[in-house]
This record gives C-alpha cells, sequence and structure tokens, in this order.
C-alpha cells in the first residue's frame, strides 16, 4: 500500500510538469544588422584611427611642403606692402585678398597663441603654421605686425564654396560604397551561418522533443561542421543508450519473473511443510534463486557499462601465452570434469599483444564460460597470428551453433532454442559482453563449426593497435 501511494505522489508530480515550449527562432535580419554593425563599426574606428596616425607621422613633411609652396607667395605680399606707407597696409591687404582664393590679413603678435616650436620659427622670421597646417603666419620684418595668410583649404573658406565641398563628396562617395560592399559580403558570410544556425536549432529542438532520430544536415559553413558532427555524434549516443535502456529493462524484467515465481512458489511450499528435509531442499532451491538474481544483475551492469562508457583503452604489452594460459586457469574451476586444454604452440616464441588488462579478460572468460556451459567433454583454446592480427579460438565439442544463428548469439539476452533451460542456457549477456569489448580493441568477434564438432567462438584484433595509451 505504501509502494503504490508513493507511486501515486511520483505521478502526480510528474503529471503536473509540462516541459517550456520552444520559442523564437534565428532572426537572419538581426544577425546580419548585429553583425554588419560590428564589422562597419569596427571597420570605420580603424579607420580613424589609422588617418590619424598616418596624419601625425606626416605632419612635418606636410608642413614643410607647404612653407616650401607658399615661401615665394607670402614674400611678393610682404614686398607689396613694403612699398606703401605703414599706414596704407590694411587697406592694400584687403584689395589683395580680393585677389587670391584664401584670406589675407594682419594682425598684431600680441594676439596669436603658437605652440612653443612654431613661435620660434615666427619670432626668427620664418614661416609659421598652425596646428591644422591650414593656416601660415609670417612675421613682417622688424615689426610687430604679422601677415596671415589662410585658411588655405576651400572647406574653411565658405564664401568660395559652391555647394558641398568636393573632398567631402568623395569621401561621402567612398565611404558609400565601402559600405555597400561590406554590407554584400557581410550578407554573403551570414547567410549560410544563418541557415546552419537554424538547422542546428530545430535538430537540438528534435532531440530535447525526444525525436532522437533527428540529425543535423551537411553544413554549409566549414566553422560548424565539427559541431554539427558532434552534435550528430551525441545524438546517436543518445538514441543508442535509450535503445540500451530499453532492451536492458525488457530483457532484465522477463528474465526476473522466472526466478522470483521460483521465490514465490519455494516460499509458499516452505510454509505448508514441516519435514526438515523438504525444507532444506526448498531453502537450497531459493539460495539458488538467489543466485541466479544475483548472477543476472552483475551481468547486466557489465553489459550495460561496456555499452555506455566505451573508455578509452588503456593498452598494456603482454606475454601473450603466459596471459592466456592465466586467464584459462582462472576458469579451470567451472569446467570440473571436462578436458581442458590451452594450445599455444603456433604462437611465435616470446610474443607480446597490445590489450587492456581491465577488459579482455571479460571475452576470454565469458567466451570459456559459454564453451563449457556447452561441452561434452572437451573444451580447446587455441591462439595463432594471421594477416597483423591475433586470433583466439575457443573450441567444444557440444551440439554447436546453426549457420543462421551465429551472428545473432553475439546480441544481448540471445539465448538459442535449445538452451532455454537455466542450467545451460545462460542471460544471453556473456557473448555480448565480448563483442563489445573486441569492438573497443578494433577486432570482432565471430562464430563458427569447431574441429571438435561444436562451436568454435573466435576473437581477433590487431597486434599493435595505432591507439594512445591514457
Amino acid at each position: 500500500m505504501t509502494g503504490n501511494s508513493g507511486n501515486n505522489r511520483l505521478l502526480a508530480i510528474l503529471g503536473t510538469y509540462k516541459p517550456e515550449p520552444w520559442r523564437g527562432r534565428y532572426s537572419l535580419s538581426r544577425l546580419f544588422f548585429n553583425f554588419y554593425l560590428l564589422v562597419m563599426g569596427s571597420f570605420v574606428a580603424i579607420a580613424i584611427f589609422a588617418d590619424f596616425v598616418i596624419s601625425t607621422a606626416v605632419k612635418g613633411i606636410t608642413d614643410d611642403y607647404t612653407s616650401r609652396f607658399m615661401r615665394g607667395t607670402v614674400l611678393l605680399i610682404e614686398e607689396e606692402l613694403f612699398r606703401r606707407p605703414r599706414s596704407e597696409w590694411m587697406r592694400t591687404i584687403k584689395a589683395l585678398d580680393q585677389k587670391f582664393a584664401y584670406r589675407l590679413d594682419i594682425v598684431d603678435r600680441w594676439t596669436l597663441t603658437l605652440p612653443p616650436k612654431e613661435a620660434e620659427k615666427l619670432d626668427s622670421g620664418e614661416l609659421a603654421i598652425d596646428a591644422q597646417g591650414d593656416i601660415i603666419y609670417h612675421r613682417l620684418k622688424q615689426t610687430p605686425q604679422i601677415l596671415v595668410v589662410g585658411p588655405i583649404s576651400p572647406e574653411r573658406n565658405p564664401e568660395y564654396q559652391r555647394g558641398m565641398p568636393l573632398d567631402l563628396r568623395i569621401s561621402l562617395l567612398t565611404w558609400s560604397l565601402i559600405g555597400v560592399c561590406l554590407a554584400i559580403v557581410v550578407w554573403l558570410w551570414v547567410h549560410p551561418v544563418w541557415r546552419d544556425l537554424e538547422a542546428m536549432r530545430q535538430t537540438a529542438r528534435s532531440l530535447g522533443e525526444g525525436f532522437f532520430v533527428a540529425r543535423a544536415p551537411a553544413m554549409r559553413s566549414s566553422a560548424f561542421r565539427p559541431l554539427a558532427e558532434t552534435l550528430n555524434g551525441m545524438a546517436e549516443r543518445i538514441q543508442r543508450l535509450i535503445a540500451t535502456q530499453k532492451e536492458l529493462s525488457s530483457a532484465i524484467s522477463h528474465e526476473l519473473r522466472t526466478p522470483i515465481a521460483r521465490l514465490r512458489f519455494a516460499l509458499e511450499m516452505l510454509a505448508a511443510t514441516d519435514e526438515r528435509a523438504e525444507r532444506e531442499r526448498m531453502a537450497g532451491a531459493m539460495e539458488a534463486d538467489l543466485d541466479e538474481l544475483d548472477g543476472l544483475i552483475d551481468s547486466s551492469l557489465t553489459y550495460a557499462r561496456f555499452e555506455r562508457e566505451q573508455p578509452d583503452l588503456q593498452l598494456t604489452e603482454v606475454e601473450f601465452a603466459p596471459w592466456l594460459e592465466a586467464q584459462v586457469e582462472a576458469v579451470r574451476v567451472l569446467a570440473r570434469k571436462l578436458d581442458l586444454q590451452v594450445d599455444s604452440a603456433t604462437l611465435p616464441p616470446l610474443l607480446h599483444v597490445e590489450l587492456d588488462r581491465r577488459s579482455m579478460p571479460y571475452a576470454i572468460g565469458n567466451l570459456l564460460r559459454n564453451a563449457i556451459r556447452y561441452a561434452r567433454a572437451r573444451v580447446r583454446v587455441s591462439a595463432e597470428t594471421a594477416d597483423g592480427e591475433i586470433r583466439v579460438h575457443v573450441d567444444d565439442d557440444g551440439i554447436g551453433i546453426p549457420v543462421e544463428e551465429r551472428d545473432r548469439v553475439f546480441s544481448a539476452f540471445t539465448r538459442l532454442d535449445r538452451s532455454r533451460d537455466r542450467s545451460t542456457g545462460g542471460y544471453g549477456l556473456g557473448l555480448a559482453i565480448a563483442r563489445l569489448v573486441l569492438e573497443q580493441h578494433n577486432g570482432r568477434a565471430s562464430a563458427g563449426e569447431s574441429p571438435l564438432g561444436g562451436a568454435r567462438l573466435t576473437l581477433n584484433w590487431p597486434l599493435s593497435q595505432n591507439v594512445t595509451e591514457s
């Protein structure tokens, strides 16, 4: 009753939970404009900074060129002024100003504020230039008056302009072309990225909703191909784990019914009898059923671990003949009266083989247990090398495996019809575990006909594997 109420409470909790709906999608326009503004803003900032650096670097050269270029004009204006009395200089300079495309003026020295270097030039009789490099100052010989020429640039003389300045129009046209070209480039780059992101979003959404056969399509952008491959690998792994979980849950629930039913029957019989011998027999049967349950759980957990984790191999070189004999000796006690032999005579002397010393014993041991379970009198373990592989054969003189069943016996919870009896049938997991171990070693497990008349189970994997040891 307590268990049922707990289950009901759990179902009530789970029943009130509803996953959040999937909202939104990747907006192509937002992605484009955000990226475009980022790229364009970065480009403009770099251009302004580069212009500042270049202007600062060449300012001295530009000022020197301006001084040389304007020196003759300034000296001619000065000579024209000194031909007249100083009282007529302002009228003369205004008349000359009408003939030039830039301004001319005369000011007192004390009204000017120049950088120290330029002020020193001015006082020594040389031409001085303002910080913008557009106005020229010249001291009229030894007088306190200064001839001002400029601004020279047309954009700083509005009265001489006719509409938008040419350089401004060129700049606007240039930046417009740059903006359009950059927009086209950004679009051509962003559109496939958006398409790939949307495809992966749809795939992730399908996986999140439980549609585990969904896969990301081929990515058009090389930047997302590794991500798509990782996503597909994850989906395959999830699908495989869920399939394994369902398979294990279904198979284990089926396998548990028989020993549990026998336990329940034995308990009823135990309560119904007072005979000591019968009670002892029932207790022994119950203990055997418990051992069976324990073996089933242990085998199921081992299979699930190999199927789920797929750990990196820790390969170790071992001298193979002694190692194989040690594995056989570990299970010899199970053979009882069977003739269990190891034949390593065909192996090269002192042969060393790379294997994982944690997982490979599972494969060898499960093949030996399978052979011992079905053999009538003899089990033979042999090994050989061929085509760069090590091959281990486990032969028995039992009833063998039909050709059409030889691949299926390596699937989990597979038992042939003739082996339904628990005394010989096992759980159908030993050979499945051996297959998983050999797949980790880049090898395979196979079944065939034995020279002894029964079944031959073979494990083969490369002698030297290109796997980095962990």
